[in-house]
């Protein structure tokens, strides 16, 4: 019998250990998609507690707490530090084959060198107390949580009208050598379902571009203006979190009286919201087809589904799903129309809902052009699909139906400093899968040959792909 998280996790065969171990477990981090606060790498913070560093803002842990009939006081409210932590050690060991399970004691073992315990009511005080005050350490700062896990480049996900202030303070900063970059995240651009909230959106991009916004043409050449800022700043990646593709017809005329229809207060029929949205997805694929950035899509999630808690929590709360909305016809059209006009640049697109994966997979060969090596991209398995099942899933359709040797592998698309073990998680799937084929006879033992593709897809192929300096 296997001891659990032994060296060897997930590992089940000796190619497997070797390609990890000799070619994954030691490549640097490119973490090209995260949401973590840059204001607390600036100020290089440690966190007070374990709770603070490890359960705030984790809506994953939340819906797992929920689960287990943790009242929300002990999730979201006002019970103290431990309270939260003790709710959620009590959940763990109900978390059994749910991937939270392993990240937990992973996450435990990787930074605070627990490994001979297991969390639960029974040790959870004493845990936290080691935590804790293991976190107050200068190593235990988040910059210095991301040297010692040997993160390279982090890419955060930013609003266009952020000021983009404490990513300047890193760059003037020059005792700090990991690159911390802004992604361009324009959502708020297209959120014309509710006029007032879009409105006051548009006054801060107004304030930020410096410019005054009194039509749609000038409505764009503020968001170009804010591009054309964050290039400066460094960044190299638009990110949009869309439910499809938006690719409906529209006219300018069209748009243009649509926007004013906004600023007067007045609601767009459904129709007019999606000939809108279309019409901003096109223009910043424009934009960053320009600056020759890569362009991010994450399609299908179901968001805000349980109106009470929305009230009450906002959004990003742990209340969305994997949606079932049409993909093919649109994302084509989106692509096709971007690529007739020489305008498609290299594109992410990442998946939630696994029904689609070789929908995926096959569409973005249709848009392959010989420019890049990978220029279109089928995202790394994303959300729900950031476990084992969902990642294996993932790297097989791309296998099957494109070239996985070209892939640019994990991002942790966490809120969390202590979410960095997910690409060791990654990358053991990935050795398992490919140390089953060579055991299998199903590819060469050529362990050169298959470690080196190992390195490309965890950390060179994003070095090459993305426009971004590392040092």
């Amino acid at each position: 019998m296997k001891s659990f998280l032994s060296e060897d996790f997930l590992l089940q065969t000796e190619t497997a250990k070797i390609l990890y171990h000799n070619y994954a477990e030691n490549m640097p981090i490119f973490d090209y998609h995260c949401h973590l606060p840059v204001e607390e790498i600036a100020d290089d913070r440690n966190f007070e507690s374990l709770t603070q560093i490890w359960l705030n803002g984790d809506h994953y842990k939340w819906r797992a707490m929920r689960a287990n009939g943790i009242d929300e006081h002990f999730i979201t409210g006002k019970a103290s530090d431990y309270e939260k932590f003790e709710a959620w050690a009590t959940t763990v060991p109900k978390t059994l084959r749910n991937p939270l399970y392993h990240w937990t004691h992973l996450e435990l073992k990787r930074y605070f060198d627990i490994s001979d315990k297991l969390l639960n009511s029974d040790t959870a005080g004493e845990i936290y107390d080691t935590c804790s005050e293991m976190l107050q350490a200068k190593t235990f700062s988040t910059r210095g949580i991301l040297q010692r896990m040997n993160v390279k480049v982090v890419c955060t996900t930013d609003d266009p009208v952020d000021a983009l202030e404490h990513h300047q303070q890193i760059k003037e900063d020059e005792s700090f050598t990991i690159k911390i970059l802004p992604a361009f995240r324009p959502d708020k651009a297209m959120g014309v379902e509710s006029p007032e909230t879009f409105n006051q959106w548009v006054d801060k991009l107004e304030a930020a571009a410096d410019d005054h916004i009194n039509d749609y043409t000038s409505f764009l050449e503020a968001l170009e203006k804010r591009h054309t800022f964050f290039h400066q700043m460094g960044c190299r990646l638009s990110d949009h979190g869309i439910e499809y593709p938006y690719a409906a017809d529209y006219t300018m005329s069209d748009i243009s009286r649509f926007f004013a229809d906004i600023r007067q207060g007045r609601s767009l029929q459904p129709e007019e919201i999606l000939q809108f949205k279309s019409a901003m997805l096109f223009a910043f694929a424009q934009m960053d087809a320009e600056k020759s950035w890569t362009q991010q899509f994450h399609l299908g999630a179901f968001r805000n589904t349980n109106t009470n808690a929305m009230q009450v929590l906002g959004p990003d709360t742990g209340y969305d799903s994997i949606g079932d909305f049409e993909i093919a016809k649109p994302l084509a059209k989106f692509l096709d129309t971007l690529d007739r006009d020489s305008k498609l640049a290299k594109t992410i697109i990442y998946n939630l809902n696994p029904r689609d994966n070789e929908l995926i997979a096959t569409m973005i060969g249709n848009f392959q052009d010989g420019t890049v090596p990978g220029k279109m991209q089928f995202g790394s398995g994303w959300w729900f699909n950031d476990q084992r099942d969902g990642i294996e899933k993932q790297l097989n359709a791309l296998s099957n139906m494109g070239l996985l040797s070209r892939f640019v592998g994990m991002l942790t698309d966490s809120r969390s400093f202590l979410s960095y073990p997910r690409h060791e998680y990654f990358r053991r799937i990935l050795c398992n899968l490919l140390g089953d084929d060579v055991e299998n006879g199903e590819l060469p033992r050529d362990i050169e040959l298959i470690g080196n593709m190992v390195k490309d897809i965890c950390y060179r192929n994003a070095v090459n792909y993305f426009d971004i300096e590392v040092k």
